[in-house]
């Protein structure tokens, strides 16, 4: 291979990578929104948004498990969770292996809400996702999934943990 076909490569795989780390940025912005918007039409704050999700993503949870997952101080974690007990989405029950503690689970008779406000996304990622072969959704699915697992690392040493 020549010196020049070998840098014109190099460059490419640099504005490749380039346009995959903006596509992340833009998606996050725009999944932020999609989730924004969904909170507001649910009457819940961002961060409550997230901590369901958290919750019926990995629960039942300690309050101390869902504040370092979420990032969050113990005090505002009380609050959301105060927010979400009281608009039905969680239910706060005392852990079967510590009855001095409690853990938090999402109450599954709202989940209807949360899909049918996110049924216009899924409906257009099912809609990309067919345009793709078995192995590309794959490759696809490993990308995110070692995307995710580099973001929280990243978190994860900005806050020390």
């Amino acid at each position: 291979m020549d010196p020049v076909s070998s840098g014109d490569e190099a460059r490419r795989r640099r504005r490749a990578t380039v346009e995959v780390k903006q596509g992340l940025r833009e998606l996050g912005a725009e999944l932020t929104l999609l989730n924004r918007r969904v909170g507001a039409r649910l009457g819940l704050k961002d961060i409550d948004l997230d901590c369901l999700d958290l919750i019926n993503a990995h629960g039942p949870l300690s309050p101390t498990v869902l504040a370092r997952r979420a990032g969050l101080h113990a005090a505002t974690t009380t609050g959301v969770l105060d927010r979400l007990e009281r608009a039905g989405w969680v239910a706060r029950e005392r852990d079967p292996a510590d009855r001095r503690a409690f853990q938090v689970r999402a109450l599954r008779d709202r989940n209807a809400e949360l899909l049918e406000l996110f049924a216009g996304m899924n409906s257009s990622v099912e809609r990309i996702c067919a345009d793709y072969e078995d192995a590309d959704l794959e490759r696809l699915a490993d990308f995110l999934r070692r995307t995710a697992d580099a973001g929280r690392t990243a978190a994860e040493e900005l806050t020390g943990d």
